[in-house]
């Protein structure tokens, strides 16, 4: 029997139905007493750590504990844009984060729809003659720029890395939740109420468990909204300026992003939902409250966008939590309680491409091969 998607294992949260899921289900296993390197989070930047550090320590204890199914935070929900650089800008440091995903794609082997065909900004104060968009959206959207960037398939993207991972030695926990770090030495984390010590630790888990990562003060959790449409016929993609395939976000507000996928769906997205507290992610329902608000804004204003979309067909709506920082810098960092433990996390919103490059990253770090960059040394 195939296995389920991991994306629906969650049976707390109510988010909505991305277009993409998740086909790699890890073998069950009972939990290790110890381990060398024990990866906390199962989305992008942690299945990225894993695949790396496996290949990196061939014969290591390397564990990488997801709550719930891996993908079932951001990286499962997430619209699948890939961008070239933080939302804080360019950083010192950073390196090209876009050629670093897809050579970690193409050394992993990974089938996940990769495409940078660039990305487009918009603005209403453009006066771009030639632009291909022209939308209607408190003014008149048109095409200002054109930068580095693309898509891809997010459920694609975590399956691969989890099976790159799992083949290099590394083993996944589902359903495994890490309640607690002691800082002691050995570190001792307690999963699902066992003690398991660890000599390295990495905390991937951005929006959710803002107490294992030590970004409560540092950051803020918030909740985006999407929507895909039916598939479009190339005239109709072509007289919304899309046909290209280029994914698009404006550079003023009201904010909007965009994609079209392979294969000629389109996807929206906007809003921000206030959150007070990560763990009412746990039992937000897009369906209610202010999700069902902003998403019926954001429907409305999507069809007003052109006429081609006027009656267009919604087939999937959908959210997702991001994590923003205060200053937007993401945080890639040594916990303060202990050297042994690296904190990533809060890419506000510029995750997809930069949490699998971060991740990569992150295991050199722990393999002694690279240093942190110094963007945020002084984080705590």
């Amino acid at each position: 029997m195939k296995p389920q998607s991991n994306l629906a294992r969650s049976k707390t949260k109510q988010w909505g139905q991305p277009p993409w899921s998740v086909d790699f289900h890890p073998q069950s296993r009972p939990l290790p007493d110890k381990v060398h390197f024990a990866i906390i989070g199962g989305g992008f930047t942690g299945l990225s750590t894993a695949a790396r550090m496996a290949k990196l320590a061939p014969g290591k204890v390397i564990a990488l504990f997801e709550a719930e199914g891996i993908g079932a935070g951001s990286s499962g929900y997430t619209g699948g844009m890939t961008l070239a650089e933080t939302a804080a800008g360019p950083l010192p440091e950073l390196g090209d984060v876009l050629t670093g995903v897809s050579g970690i794609i193409r050394e992993f082997e990974i089938d996940c729809d990769f495409s940078l065909r660039g990305t487009w900004e918009l603005a209403r104060s453009g006066r771009n003659s030639h632009s291909p968009v022209r939308w209607r959206d408190s003014g008149e959207l048109r095409v200002v720029s054109e930068l580095p960037g693309g898509s891809v398939n997010p459920g694609k993207l975590v399956s691969g890395l989890a099976r790159a991972a799992v083949r290099h030695g590394a083993a996944i926990y589902e359903n495994a939740r890490v309640e607690e770090i002691r800082f002691d030495e050995p570190l001792i984390l307690m999963v699902n109420s066992k003690n398991i010590r660890a000599d390295h630790v990495v905390v991937a888990t951005n929006a959710e468990s803002l107490e294992l990562n030590g970004l409560a003060e540092r950051a803020e959790p918030k909740f985006t909204l999407a929507l895909m449409t039916r598939r479009l016929s190339k005239k109709e993609l072509r007289d919304l300026g899309l046909e290209s395939g280029r994914s698009f976000y404006t550079e003023d507000l009201p904010y909007l992003w965009g994609r079209t996928l392979p294969d000629d769906r389109v996807i929206f997205g906007s809003g921000l939902v206030s959150i007070d507290n990560w763990r009412e992610l746990l039992t937000l329902d897009i369906s209610q409250g202010e999700s069902a608000k902003l998403m019926k804004q954001l429907e409305r204003r999507v069809r007003r966008l052109h006429p081609k979309l006027r009656q267009v067909e919604i087939t999937h709506r959908w959210g997702g939590p991001i994590l923003i920082s205060k200053d937007w810098l993401p945080v890639f960092s040594r916990h303060p309680k202990s050297n042994k433990v690296l904190v990533l996390g809060a890419y506000s919103g510029h995750g997809v491409a930069l949490s699998v490059y971060l991740g990569s990253w992150a295991a050199e770090v722990l393999a002694e091969r690279r240093e942190l960059p110094r963007w945020n040394s002084a984080l705590f």
